[in-house]
């Protein structure tokens, strides 16, 4: 069966996939440029960027980038959504993911606009100021939500002060990588899975004049796919499943911790954003497990929630700085991201993009959903 185009605002392309956004360093040019290439949307994620051209910023000595300025840095996020339209071709769109709890959240927003960003989608806390920073540019906007009463909020908010409303929304259930809009225990809950929360947003969407409704959180197959688009969602958004491509912009020892990841290894802990987050066992959550406090002091004043490190101090880590570390590919102090079911990757090995759209639109069979053999295309982890 083909799947349906996906029309998001100005936007449409022939397939109704969303490369999810996943930073520091996981989906920049080369990821997102690659899946808009194959025609669907490939999304740059815009936090942290410092770290991808250190040419630009200020660093310590440690190189971490100094101060919200360049952890997310203009200049950086410019290059990398430039070039993935480059690597495009003028296939598909490019999207940036813009965390609304970022600190210059609304001037990273305008960096996206000027850069030429086709989508901006934003989650991470309820983005009710997103339209006032595009300044009516032509670009769509498209929040993520956990449930209707936020798409209500959202659509309430935007309608009364900017007189306009999301071009598509996404919906996200508790099975994603990194930050969950949920409650730590609702995360394991049957009502809060993303099944039974669609039902209630698609009539929301309908409510506001049948805004798109894109699900993500747990998204893993083709057959995923087909289910959901049934239920009524236009598309879907997919990360994990793109850690594990050759033109994914994390190091090799990044893909290698992904494919050797057990189900019991993925875990949720306390952000300092507020949220849970998504991440693997790896030997800096070990430490942060046993009462280690691994916070070194603040130094990019990433998320406002943090409040300048007051909450990272509480439990025990810098996000900025362990998900800078994982890019930076240092396998004992990073912090490694992955969805509920990244654990099935080791049956897929590591592949193109092309090859991954192939088996997410049905034209060949998904190595993760059949019994044989485990496909070995890196060394692994000893």
């Amino acid at each position: 069966m083909d799947l349906p185009k996906l029309r998001i605002g100005r936007v449409e392309v022939d397939i109704p996939i969303i490369q999810g956004g996943m930073g520091v360093g996981l989906s920049w040019e080369n990821l997102a440029g690659s899946v808009a290439s194959c025609g669907a949307i490939g999304v740059v994620s815009a936090v942290g960027t410092g770290y991808r051209h250190p040419d630009l910023v200020e660093r310590d000595k440690f190189g971490r980038p100094i101060g919200s300025y360049n952890i997310h840095h203009p200049e950086a996020l410019k290059r990398i959504i430039r070039e993935a339209k480059a690597i495009s071709g003028g296939r598909g769109a490019i999207g940036v993911n813009i965390l609304a709890a970022i600190t210059d959240y609304g001037r990273v927003a305008r960096d996206a606009v000027e850069a030429g960003a086709d989508i901006i989608i934003s989650g991470a806390g309820l983005p009710l100021k997103l339209p006032q920073y595009v300044d009516g540019a032509d670009v769509a906007l498209v929040p993520i939500v956990s449930s209707a009463r936020a798409l209500n909020l959202i659509c309430r908010t935007w309608k009364k002060r900017y007189g306009r409303l999301p071009d598509a929304v996404i919906l996200e259930g508790p099975k994603s990588g990194g930050h969950q809009g949920f409650k730590y225990e609702d995360c394991f809950k049957r009502e809060f899975q993303l099944e039974n929360l669609l039902p209630s947003v698609l009539e929301e969407a309908r409510r506001w004049g049948n805004i798109p409704v894109i699900v993500a959180g747990g998204v893993w197959s083709y057959r995923d796919i087909l289910r959901f688009l049934k239920m009524g969602a236009s598309g879907v958004q997919m990360a994990t499943r793109f850690i594990a491509t050759h033109e994914c912009d994390a190091p090799l020892i990044y893909k290698e911790v992904v494919l050797e990841a057990k189900k019991e290894d993925i875990i949720l802990l306390k952000s300092p954003v507020g949220y849970p987050l998504r991440v693997i066992r790896t030997p800096f959550v070990e430490r942060l497990l046993s009462g280690v406090n691994g916070w070194k002091g603040c130094v990019s004043n990433c998320v406002t929630p943090c409040n300048r490190g007051e909450e990272a101090k509480k439990v025990g880590f810098c996000i900025a700085d362990r998900l800078g570390a994982a890019w930076l590919g240092n396998y004992e102090e990073g912090i490694f991201i992955s969805g509920a079911n990244g654990y099935r990757l080791k049956k897929q090995g590591i592949i193109h993009v092309k090859e991954l759209i192939d088996i997410l639109t049905g034209k060949k069979e998904d190595p993760t959903l059949s019994k044989g053999r485990v496909r070995r295309i890196v060394p692994l982890l000893k």
